[in-house]
């Protein structure tokens, strides 16, 4: 559990990414939801990240 923590933030950043990749496949690219979800799990994974490793030191 304590691994899966330390690397919370890096995973929300990565399923960001991959959301606004398979939007872009599939042809979402005028659905907002879909684009700022994936915007917003990309900044949220920077703040987890941050916070995370502030912690951690």
């Amino acid at each position: 559990m304590k691994g899966f923590l330390q690397s919370l933030g890096i995973i929300l950043m990565i399923l960001g990414s991959i959301a606004l990749i398979l939007s872009y496949f599939m042809g979402w690219n005028n659905i907002n939801g879909v684009q700022f979800g994936g915007v917003a799990l990309i900044i949220l994974g920077i703040i987890v990240y941050i916070i995370l490793n502030k912690k951690h030191q």
